[in-house]
């Protein structure tokens, strides 16, 4: 669709009916009055500036790379009036199935709705759910945000990190690669392979599973992967260590403590990131910066951390905070307070290729995370048969940015028949030798 052919849709006035007559509709259960629905959203109100696209079809899909995967893509796409269609991604371990039964229930917020008003429709699905938006309903929200996003850039012509004012850097996204498990022999192999493809950050873990209150033995191994990793990578090269949330305060306090030597670039969620007052316990006890954030939905998920001043680095993940319109506000209020942004994303291609349009505009923006490794790995070969160039992996130690409008690719349902849902599985359970749960 030409843009001038879109402007001039909008401004030929394809007016609503003028407002219907509602009756107020009492509950006998909870005797709330209740307005009818109206369809679209608001669509009375927004009559006179509607830009005549309009949501026509939503699709959910399900999508296995293994039949018996734990994270299987859960993909949104949207259709329009116009031929314009846009992708989302609100993939989340564990949950696929209620996350693609979640994203069909908000079928009635969007089918008739201008695509364009993506704020609006934002704030009707995450207010007029009611019930604050846990994972499953901030992960449909942020599949349908993405899609949303896509037919906006879209129908203007432009990548969405044009319309959010970046880039700030166009040599692209700075980004980095998993080691995890990786022993001395293969971290200075990795070394050399930084050095020649101009990487300059890696992300780790530890090893094991902490008790409450751990032995020395097992917080020594934690302290001395930490330190090979930085004598193996050595000191121009960045390294984060994710802790997973695997300790407790008491733990984590010794082992950042012992690791403040090695000039970390953060430690990842050094405990439960819903326990903010343990969070910041450990915090006032490192000056390496501590960063979490991936499990949190919505920039009121992140309020209690950015107001205390707890944490150095946000980490939310745009297939879960509420997509692109989620992640931004949690990077422009983490701005106010001086605290930096590097994105989660470990999931699929679509919620990554999205995460490089807000990264590319967010003046606090710090490294993009990426779940994969130095070399290409099985799904990264399939992305990049699904959209014909290599989604996800860097160049120089960069992310590059596409020029193509929208979220910058395009994707066929065909592409995705040959990897079928293979159903919800569980995400990794472990327990400890006496038998309780252990964070993993």
């Amino acid at each position: 669709m030409r843009r001038r052919n879109f402007l001039a849709l909008g401004s030929a006035g394809l007016a609503m009916a003028g407002p219907a007559k509602r009756h107020a509709i009492v509950s006998d259960s909870c005797g709330c009055s209740l307005a009818p629905q109206t369809a679209p959203l608001g669509s009375d109100a927004f009559a006179d500036v509607h830009s005549g696209l309009k949501i026509t079809g939503l699709k959910v899909f399900g999508v296995s790379l293994t039949p018996n995967s734990d994270r299987p893509y859960v993909f949104v796409k949207l259709e329009t009036n116009q031929g314009l269609v846009g992708w989302g991604e609100g993939t989340l371990e564990g949950k696929a199935g209620a996350v693609m039964s979640c994203v069909n229930d908000f079928r009635d917020f969007l089918i008739g709705a201008d695509p364009m008003q993506v704020e609006h429709i934002w704030q009707s699905m995450y207010v007029h759910s009611f019930y604050r938006a846990g994972p499953v309903i901030g992960s449909a929200i942020s599949g349908i945000d993405q899609a949303l996003w896509d037919i906006r850039g879209k129908a203007l012509g432009m990548p969405v990190y044009k319309l959010l004012g970046g880039p700030f850097d166009p040599r692209g996204v700075r980004g980095y690669y998993h080691v995890d498990g990786a022993n001395r022999e293969q971290l200075l192999q990795i070394r050399e392979t930084a050095l020649a493809q101009g990487l300059s950050c890696f992300k780790s873990g530890i090893p094991g599973y902490y008790e409450w209150i751990e032995r020395r033995p097992k917080i020594e191994a934690a302290i001395k992967a930490i330190q090979m990793q930085r004598e193996a990578l050595g000191p121009d090269i960045d390294i984060a260590v994710d802790f997973h949330a695997k300790t407790s305060p008491s733990v984590a306090s010794i082992i950042v403590k012992e690791v403040e030597p090695l000039n970390l670039l953060f430690i990842e969620e050094p405990c439960p990131p819903e326990n903010v007052q343990a969070m910041a316990k450990i915090a006032r006890r490192s000056t390496t910066p501590i960063a979490t954030g991936e499990r949190l939905i919505a920039s009121y998920g992140c309020r209690e951390l950015i107001e205390m001043g707890v944490v150095d680095i946000l980490q939310t993940d745009i297939n879960h905070v509420g997509g692109i319109t989620g992640l931004w506000k949690v990077a422009a209020t983490a701005a106010v307070s001086s605290i930096s942004m590097a994105p989660h994303a470990c999931e699929g291609p679509i919620g990554g290729l999205a995460t490089i349009h807000v990264d590319a505009a967010m003046p606090n923006f710090v490294v993009q995370e990426i779940c994969g490794q130095v070399k290409p790995n099985a799904a990264d070969k399939v992305w990049e048969e699904w959209f014909g160039f290599p989604a996800m992996r860097m160049v120089n130690g960069r992310f590059p940015l596409s020029e193509k409008p929208g979220l910058g690719f395009e994707l066929s349902e065909a592409s995705l028949a040959n990897f079928p849902f293979g159903g919800t599985r569980p995400i990794a359970r472990v327990f400890h030798d006496d038998g309780s749960v252990a964070e993993w």
